[in-house]
């Protein structure tokens, strides 16, 4: 049996909705086994939109994402997936991915790449890059940019994953072993992605290699809060880390705050998924809303069983010093997984919105996709189902590590991959309030 859930304050837009979903999907594309993705949408156009996947696929639409144009992408230092996209308040989308330009004197992965656009996504420049430091590997990079009207207005942030690697010789024995922890690292650009700046440690308890996901630091996220103060979490062995810089990025505290523990860790088993983790996700208010000021940090993990992957959220009113007691978003009250969320803010009303992978409807593996929705500032949640049809993964295919959504002035847009069997494909909801 399907199960319909209609947030109160959404009725009014139930009148024109299709029989089986609230709102129309539309598919951006299902070309080059597109997984794992990322969107935006330009501030001061809300008709254009910018999307990403994996590994070197990106689309823009100047309709509002009714309809998207599909190009692959390419760069000076190659394109090698972890796509993500962001905004900054003049209309520039950046585009950050990892590094794979084939060269002997460029090796894979060993930098994070920066790509602009000026033109709403269709052309792009030949990038810029930070984080050079062979032979590591550099991994799973996430940007944030000051919109706010701080001295750091327009800084774009980015933070990712530090892998250590050990060098060997022609027979395979190691010549000299690195540091094989794996470290957040950061860099910050204060001039339209043109330069960066030096790579810098931020993290102060280091996680092991990067071959075993569930004992590393991963996932790293930057947010800048209402005053341009910029906020890095962090999944990690020991839960949910944040660090904080209150100068645009210079320095760091020298502690790790804990914002909640993972109890299971942030790897986990969910049937018919190739892998899947719970990272977590970080926005700040800039609304006029009472809650205005407050920071929010979203994530799954499977405290309640192993059977029972469910979304979370904490929230600070001091900064990120203190966290309240986590929320579960999903609102199921039986067993079943709820996993891949990501989390942003309407900036003009305060309104937070959580998409997520929902299987509550079934007792198998297929999957639906749930929007969940708070205009009290994370106290409560109504869910929403937004896909039209549910899809059946298989754990043979990698179906991406994360989901994601933008929200600009009452235009939400979340993004997700759907995976048929092994048939892959990206796709968007019209979602207007």
């Amino acid at each position: 049996m399907r199960i319909t859930f209609i947030p109160a304050f959404l009725l009014v837009l139930l009148a024109s909705s299709a029989a089986q979903s609230l709102y129309r999907n539309v598919k951006i594309s299902d070309e080059n086994d597109p997984s794992e993705v990322t969107i935006a949408i330009n501030p001061t156009d809300h008709n254009n939109m910018v999307a990403a996947s994996n590994i070197e696929n990106y689309y823009y639409s100047f309709d509002g994402g009714l309809s998207w144009q599909s190009r692959r992408s390419a760069s000076a230092y190659g394109v090698w997936g972890d796509p993500c996209i962001v905004a900054d308040t003049r209309g520039y989308f950046y585009y950050f991915h990892l590094s794979n330009a084939g060269a002997e004197s460029v090796k894979w992965l060993d930098r994070i790449v920066c790509q602009r656009s000026d033109d709403g996504g269709i052309s792009w420049s030949s990038g810029t890059y930070t984080g050079v430091n062979g032979p590591h590997l550099q991994d799973k990079e996430w940007a944030a940019v000051d919109i706010t009207y701080s001295a750091f207005h327009n800084n774009i942030y980015l933070a990712w994953t530090q892998c250590g690697q050990n060098k060997f010789n022609d027979d395979g024995a190691v010549i000299s072993p690195l540091d094989s922890a794996s470290n957040i690292i950061f860099s910050f650009s204060t001039d339209a992605g043109d330069t960066w700046s030096e790579r810098k440690r931020i993290n102060q308890f280091s996680g092991d290699e990067c071959s075993f996901a569930e004992s590393t630091v991963l996932g790293a996220v930057p947010c800048v809060g209402l005053n341009g103060e910029v906020y890095v979490i962090w999944s990690s062995p020991k839960g949910i880390i944040l660090d904080r810089s209150t100068d645009g990025g210079i320095s760091w505290l020298e502690r790790d705050i804990l914002v909640s523990e993972q109890p299971g860790g942030f790897k986990f088993i969910v049937p018919g998924v190739y892998r899947c983790f719970g990272f977590p996700s970080m926005a700040c208010d800039y609304s006029g809303s009472r809650f205005r000021g407050k920071l929010y940090v979203s994530w799954s993990d499977q405290r309640r069983g192993t059977d029972n992957t469910d979304i979370w959220i904490s929230s600070s009113t001091d900064e990120g010093n203190s966290w309240s007691r986590p929320l579960m978003v999903n609102n199921d009250t039986g067993a079943s997984h709820q996993f891949f969320n990501w989390m942003t803010i309407d900036q003009s009303n305060g309104y937070i919105y959580v998409v997520f992978y929902d299987r509550r409807a079934y007792t198998d593996n297929f999957t639906d996709v749930c929007l969940a929705i708070s205009s009290d500032g994370g106290s409560t949640f109504d869910n929403v189902q937004i896909s039209e049809t549910p899809f059946l993964p298989e754990a043979s295919t990698f179906m991406g590590d994360y989901t994601n959504i933008a929200a600009v002035d009452g235009i939400i847009r979340p993004i997700w991959t759907r995976l048929d069997s092994s048939r892959l494909s990206v796709w968007t909801a019209i979602v207007n309030h």
